[in-house]
Parts: C-alpha cells; structure tokens; sequence
C-alpha cells in the first residue's frame, strides 16, 4: 500500500490495516476547490495536516461542504516538493491515545499544495488567481509566533522586510510581505471580502497578523506601490483578522510509529529533515486531545467549523481561553515540568508523570493555585480542561515530548505562565500563600546554573536571555548559599521578564530563600520539592 490516490481504491487493503479512508470522492473535491477555492492555509507543516486539514475532512465527510483546503508554506519549499506532491497530497494522520492504542486516517482534505515563491511565475500566477476568486472566504496560518515578526529586538525593520517594502509587491520574500502583496490582489479585484485568521500558538494573534500586514500595506501606499484606500479596505469590515486559541500536541515523527505502519504494510512512509532541518514524514502522529477557539468574524462566510468541533465564539472569550489555557491550566505545569526534569536527568515528559514529588508540584501549582484565580471562558470547563493535561495529555507514553525542548526560551514564558496568578494574589494581598509558583521560578534560575542534582554539567536549551542571566548568578556556588547575596535581586524586580516586579510583590525572599534549598548542595532539589511538598 502506498499513499496515493490510485492507492484509495484498494479499501479492503486499507481496512485490514485499520485505516480510515475519506468517505467522499477526492479528485472531485480537489477539482471543485481549484475552480471556487473557499480556504487558503499557509504553513503546511504537521500542526496544519494533523489538525486543521482534519476539520475539513469531518465536514467533507459528513456532506457539509464540498471543498477543501489549498495548503501553502512560505518558509520550506520542500516540504511540499517532498512531503504533499510525491503523495498526492495525502497524509496518514495517526492519533496516540494515552492507553497504548492509536487510530489511523488518511486526509484527503488538501485540494492543491504551493509554495509562496516570488520567483516562480507560475506559482505567483496561481496565488494571484485564488485571491482574485469571489469565492475565497478565508486564508489561515500555522508558520509560528516568529512568522509574524518584522523586527528584530530593537524595534528596527528586519532586512527581509526592508527590502521588500523596497522591491513592492511583485517579489515579496517575507511571509507578511507576501500576504500583503495577494490581499492586494483581492483589493484590485473589486475590494473582495475576506477573514485573515491566524491560527498560530501565541496571544492576541490575529493582532499581531494585522499589524504586521498593515505595516508592510502603509509602505508600500507611501512609496506609490499601492493606493491609499488598499489600507481602508483593510481597515474596514470587509476585511477581518479574527483572534484564535489553539491547542494540539503534534511532535516530530516517531520511529516507533513509522515502524507500526510498515509492519501493516504501508510504504514509504520514512521521514525527511529538510534542509531547513523541519522534521517531517508522509504521517503525522499527534495525541487525541484538540481545541481550537475562533473568533466568529468572516465577511465573506465560512465553512460550519462548529460541526467539525471548533469553538465560534467572540473575540473576549476566545481571549479568556488562551488565557485559561496558557496561565493557568496547561503551559505553567509544562515550564514547571521543564526546569526541574531537565536537573533531574528526565528526557520525556511522560516520564516526569511517574515521579512523586513533580506530580504534585504540578497539581499545587494548577489545582491549588491556578484554578482559584483562572480566567474562566464558559465554553470550556476549566477544572475539566486541567483534569485532561495531568491525567491524560502529559502521561501519554505514546508522546516523545522532551522538558529540553520545553525549556527553550523559557524567559520569554515566564512572564506569561506565571505572571498572572502572581498579580492575582497580589492584588488580593495573598502573594505569601503561593508555593508552587515561588518553587517553579526559583527552580527556573536553579537550572539556569547548568548543573543537574547529582551536580553534573547539563546543557541549559537555548534562550534569547541565557547570557545575561547566567551572568547576573555568576560567582553563585553548590554548597554555599551564602554566595547568592543580592544576585537573584535585579532577576525578581524585571518586570519585562516576569510581568511585575517580584520584589514589590512580596515574593523574592521566599524565591530566594527556595533558590538557596535548591544549591544547598548534592541532592538538594528533590529534598527542597520534597520539604515543601
């Protein structure tokens, strides 16, 4: 068996092998979506084909719409030269529930696969005619929260971005500059209605899209590259940039997985590393549990997302879930997790789930101190949520999720994991009642010393402030915690980092007094997570 269209017609191979097959016919969908395209997706990586793709096909499956996705990639053109052509841009969707099980599916959701090249005439004439389409409704995007950024750190135009606003818009380079340069294709034919929604993991995004978008459309109206009424038009209602939360575990192909599916007989299905080092195989493996929350503005309409499981709502409640989900009921419990299993020599999160002492960090940290003050969306249990993460999502053997990879630009996190529930009980006057949140940050710059519990080197993930932390805890000793001094100070009281000055908020000397426990010496990090849990 092999995955391709002429491939589909063997059922009963694919039914022995326990696949699921589309139930709709894929060449027709693929031919009405290239003469009425209604949904454009860029960023055709695994989140994109393990979990939007997916929606598309419940609704095509269930005759509730009767076209599908154009999948395109702005970033690695390989991926759809190696991973979407060669295929017929099919892909094995494999799901690993956390009792040992999986089900399989093949996607036949993708009409038409293109890569977002300014130099390829033909591909450039193709985008052109699909923003040009009436019929378009929507355009998405999965290409990450750096996909967005047109400035580096200082605030300056990035050069990619300098250099198209330069160039115009018939060769744009950078993802934004491109999206601009078709939305103006889609004022030229008639000022067509459209949503522009980012479905990317970071807040408030579709403000981030926007803004990036409008900053590229102004140069471009004020260098004479554009007229001045294509910023009104993307100004107005007839263009939407609603925001979204999304949420959904799709880690790099595994071994494990790819060898299931040639043991039942499925070809070729080995992963590549592009050249761009984006891991990426003909399947997808990704943990069951999905959420994606969307703010209900589209112009021109949009498929019925809400019968395919997605939340519709407005924009503070979409808002109030990305909230729930990132301070409080998922992503502090995974940076807490993080720091102390990387000290603790753990490589797999689900490894983490058996040991004592980080299972109730955990549920100190969510259940005891995060669910009083959550931000509570109604469309979702939040107690409900958080009992999934601890009992299904973060113990699934079958997810090769690593702390290492968590742990990566951890300062960037802080800030927003915790940040919140420390200016709760701040402006509740019960900052002094936290445990888990003090334990987690003072874990944080525990780890930051590059020394496991048993003292051995470890090598701290990568991070846009490593330098200059490690250095403000240089001269810091295992042993002797009289060589902390003032060091941790000037790391409490930024606000950029932690969202509020720690020291003014009363709880430095508990995190200090937690940091010199955790560098009392051999051992001393399970002993203080013991001691104070």
């Amino acid at each position: 068996m092999k995955l391709n269209i002429t491939s589909l017609a063997d059922k009963g191979a694919w039914e022995a092998a326990k696949v699921a097959l589309p139930r709709y016919d894929v060449s027709a969908v693929a031919e009405k979506t290239k003469k009425s395209p209604i949904w454009l997706h860029f960023g055709a990586g695994n989140i994109f084909r393990g979990f939007i793709a997916s929606l598309q096909q419940r609704l095509l499956n269930e005759g509730l719409s009767d076209c599908g996705i154009i999948a395109a990639d702005t970033f690695d053109y390989e991926i759809i030269d190696k991973i979407y052509k060669p295929f017929d841009n099919l892909t094995l969707n494999v799901s690993l529930n956390s009792d040992g099980s999986s089900d399989c599916e093949i996607i036949g959701s993708v009409a038409e696969a293109l890569r977002a090249d300014h130099t390829d005439a033909a591909e450039m004439a193709r985008f052109k005619e699909i923003f040009a389409s009436p019929s378009l409704q929507m355009i998405s995007f999965t290409i990450t929260e750096k996909g967005y950024a047109i400035t580096d750190t200082s605030g300056k135009l990035l050069s990619v971005v300098s250099g198209d606003i330069e160039n115009g818009p018939e060769k744009p380079r950078h993802a934004m500059s491109f999206v601009a340069a078709m939305l103006l294709e889609r004022f030229r034919a008639g000022k067509l209605p459209l949503a522009v929604v980012s479905m990317d993991n970071c807040s408030h995004n579709g403000e981030k899209l926007k803004s990036s978008v409008m900053t590229v459309a102004k140069a471009w109206v004020e260098k004479g590259f554009a007229p001045k009424d294509f910023t009104d038009y993307l100004e107005s209602s007839a263009v939407s940039f609603p925001w979204s939360m999304i949420d959904k575990i799709t880690p790099r192909p595994a071994k494990s997985v790819e060898e299931k599916l040639a043991a039942a007989g499925i070809e070729d299905m080995a992963p590549i590393i592009t050249s761009k080092n984006t891991y990426i195989a003909p399947f997808v493996n990704a943990e069951r549990p999905q959420y994606l929350v969307v703010e209900d503005d589209f112009p021109n309409g949009r498929p019925p997302l809400e019968k395919a499981g997605v939340y519709l709502t407005d924009r503070d409640t979409v808002n109030k879930t990305e909230r729930m989900k990132v301070t409080t009921c998922l992503n502090p419990l995974h940076t807490a997790l993080a720091v102390y299993g990387c000290m603790l020599d753990y490589t797999l999160i689900c490894e983490e789930m058996k040991d004592r002492e980080l299972v109730k960090l955990i549920k100190k940290l969510g259940y005891d101190e995060g669910l009083p003050v959550v931000t509570d969306p109604k469309i979702i249990s939040p107690r409900a949520f958080i009992d999934e993460v601890v009992n299904e999502r973060l113990p699934n053997p079958f997810m090769p999720d690593a702390p290492q990879r968590i742990a990566t630009d951890t300062s960037q996190k802080v800030g927003i994991r915790f940040g919140e529930t420390i200016k709760s009980y701040t402006s509740a006057g019960k900052a002094s009642e936290l445990t888990a949140v003090p334990l987690a940050i003072a874990g944080w710059l525990r780890y930051l010393l590059a020394l496991d519990d048993n003292l051995e080197p470890i090598e701290v993930s990568s991070d846009p402030l490593k330098d200059e932390l490690q250095a403000k805890l240089a001269g810091i000793e295992i042993g002797r915690p009289e060589t902390v001094g003032e060091k941790l100070r000037p790391i409490l009281e930024n606000e950029t980092v932690f969202g509020s000055d720690l020291v003014k908020a009363g709880l430095a000397e508990k995190i200090e007094g937690y940091f010199k426990e955790l560098i009392a010496g051999k051992g001393a990090v399970r002993e203080t997570l013991k001691k104070h849990l």
